[in-house]
């Protein structure tokens, strides 16, 4: 071998030893993670849990991997094992897998979902693989789809795919879909197609929550002011153990809530808008579809929630842009969110 060859080849085996290291320290964190999740869903008396322990335990840390290895660096390792396009495509199957282990024990297995969720996943990564310039019209299907599943639940209700009306997710695993479909989101982005400045890693830094605590300060005036006005919010009594509440509320928005949203609106949504529209025509366009996206919270369309949802994702995209961070963002996301389910709730006209 030439001396020009061994040096292209050091610095690939060093950056494998580093990836490899960084996913090992990250497994073992993520050991961690799953036992706090399996005591806290006994805690709260999970039923799917309860009846079928094993094959949900096994499911969730399928569905939950993904999500939280592509935060340590893992679309850089897979992209350097994965090396054909082809195989890339077929293995973004592999992401529905927790469906397979979760309803074949229970017999509630359905093949119109299954087909559809392995459908989205292939063909999402096959139009990424075949139009790779960013901002196309493959990233505006992708981004649609998987908008309708994260954001609106597309997936998440009986709809057209039950057979006879059956229920298509055990009791309180309704944020299946969500995190599968965000699961997608991630492996197009950051392996078939990978596009600078989606800014999602798990390693969190000092940076992030001094941004992300900014923007909060800087929405809750205008959102507590607003929202009185058009007597939108009221007050109510706080959770008995605030103490408790608070931090639990906080964790479970972070992860299942505010970080797969901000991965889509900001992360994705604004990222490519803003390669067309610049900074600030890409920051508004994304607030106001994610305002949108809040329509349908009630029996009617919302405009008060569509409005504080859209000055809100201002604060969010802010927060996302100042270091294209996602931690940050969802930080303010989070923080926003706790506050509103603790000492807030809707008024009662409406």
């Amino acid at each position: 071998m030439s001396e020009m060859a061994i040096n292209q080849t050091l610095p690939n085996v060093t950056g494998i030893r580093s990836s490899a290291r960084k996913l090992l320290m990250s497994g073992g964190a993520l050991c961690v993670v799953m036992v706090i999740f399996w005591f806290i869903a006994r805690y709260f008396h999970l039923q799917a849990l309860r009846d079928y322990p094993v094959s949900t335990f096994l499911a969730f840390t399928l569905l939950f991997a993904p999500y939280w290895f592509f935060g340590f660096g893992a679309g850089d390792a897979l992209r350097r094992i994965l090396r054909s396009p082809a195989v890339r495509v077929l293995a973004a199957a592999l992401l529905t897998l927790p469906y397979f282990v979760l309803a074949l024990p229970r017999g509630d297995f359905h093949w119109p979902l299954a087909a559809t969720l392995v459908a989205i996943a292939v063909l999402s990564a096959a139009a990424l693989a075949r139009w790779q310039t960013p901002g196309n019209w493959a990233d505006l299907a992708v981004l649609a789809v998987a908008g309708l599943s994260i954001d609106l639940g597309l997936l998440n209700t009986a709809g057209p795919l039950a057979i006879h009306g059956a229920t298509l997710w055990p009791a309180g695993l309704g944020g299946f879909p969500k995190m599968m479909m965000a699961n997608v989101a991630l492996y197009c982005y950051l392996v078939i197609k990978p596009i600078d400045g989606v800014g999602y890693d798990l390693a969190p830094r000092f940076s992030d929550v001094k941004i992300g605590l900014r923007e909060l300060l800087f929405y809750a005036p205008i959102v507590l002011t607003l929202g009185l006005l058009l007597k939108f919010i009221a007050f109510h009594h706080a959770a008995d153990n605030v103490a408790l509440a608070v931090p639990a509320a906080w964790i479970f928005t972070f992860i299942f809530v505010a970080l797969p949203e901000e991965l889509f609106f900001r992360g994705l949504v604004q990222n490519l808008l803003e390669r067309r529209l610049g900074r600030t025509g890409s920051l508004l366009l994304a607030s106001v579809l994610f305002g949108l996206s809040h329509f349908n919270k009630g029996a009617h369309f919302n405009w008060r929630y569509v409005l504080l949802a859209t000055i809100a994702g201002i604060f969010y995209g802010r927060a996302w842009r100042g270091q294209k961070r996602l931690f940050a963002s969802s930080i303010t996301h989070s923080s926003v969110d706790t506050i509103w389910s603790i000492w807030f709730r809707v008024s009662q006209a409406f």
